[in-house]
């Protein structure tokens, strides 16, 4: 299969690093012109300085808006030329237990995490409707169905955006717009390295090892039994976004390495 996305532009929302810049590497591959999007000038700087070494090739863009609140939002939207994909991957997360995580906690997961899809959504597809093509991906979590004990607030947030995009899906049914979520397991992203560097320095042991070890000890249903890539979450998005696709709309695609026991 040949992905080319050549004429087409894409915003992924929190793509100077992790599983947002593959994604942005990924599709400015295929021949997407790309924007990527941080909360700050220099992130977004340094970002693009990479992804020009990675896809020499490609057109690329950068805005930076903090998507945390309608004002960031805003100032994003306000900045973009004609978007087809739109690629929701702005998110965060901390450990709260539910007794003690007060509403903000609860407020800033859902403004990041669900709001700032909602808010680029409203403002974006209207316009792939009148073209009559368009891709929406939501980055939610194999935490949407495997809801952590210890992040609640976050595996709310991260069902929501199912709800969302399966929603968004059948208002938009027929159009040529397709709407999906993706739910990436335990990935090898900067924030999981970040949280073995201690570890790794102490120990001796590589930062695959350490995470394979997380993996099996808080997440032993895997099948893949590691940490994914975040090339491996970012092949799966790549795909939804392209003209091959197209049938595929309204789904929860899972690149959680089989976290999820069941069958659906």
């Amino acid at each position: 299969m040949h992905i080319n996305l050549q004429g087409k532009t894409a915003l992924v929302t929190a793509s100077t690093g992790g599983i947002g810049f593959a994604i942005a590497k990924g599709l400015a591959l295929t021949g997407a012109d790309v924007i990527i999007n941080g909360r700050s000038d220099s992130s977004v700087d340094k970002a693009l300085a990479r992804l020009r070494e990675a896809a020499p090739q490609a057109t690329l863009s950068g805005i930076a808006a903090d998507l945390g609140n309608a004002e960031g939002a805003g100032i994003l939207t306000a900045a973009l030329p004609v978007v087809d994909i739109l690629v929701n991957n702005a998110g965060i997360y901390k450990l709260a237990d539910f007794f003690e995580g007060d509403d903000d906690c609860w407020e800033d997961h859902w403004q990041t995490n669900v709001m700032s899809g909602v808010r680029l959504s409203r403002a974006l597809v209207p316009a792939m409707l009148e073209r009559g093509w368009g891709r929406v991906v939501f980055i939610s979590s194999e935490s949407a169905r495997n809801v952590p004990a210890d992040m609640i607030h976050y595996g709310v947030s991260k069902t929501a955006q199912l709800s969302l995009a399966r929603g968004l899906a059948k208002r938009v049914a027929g159009s040529g717009v397709t709407v999906n979520s993706v739910l990436p397991g335990p990935t090898l992203s900067d924030g999981l390295a970040d949280m073995f560097e201690e570890e790794r320095a102490r120990s001796g042991k590589t930062l695959e090892t350490l995470t394979t070890e997380f993996v099996m000890t808080h997440r032993p249903t895997s099948l893949i039994q590691r940490a994914a890539t975040v090339d491996e979450v970012a092949n799966m998005v790549v795909y939804v976004c392209s003209k091959q696709s197209s049938a595929t709309s309204g789904a929860a695609l899972r690149v959680d390495g089989g976290v999820v026991d069941d069958i659906l």
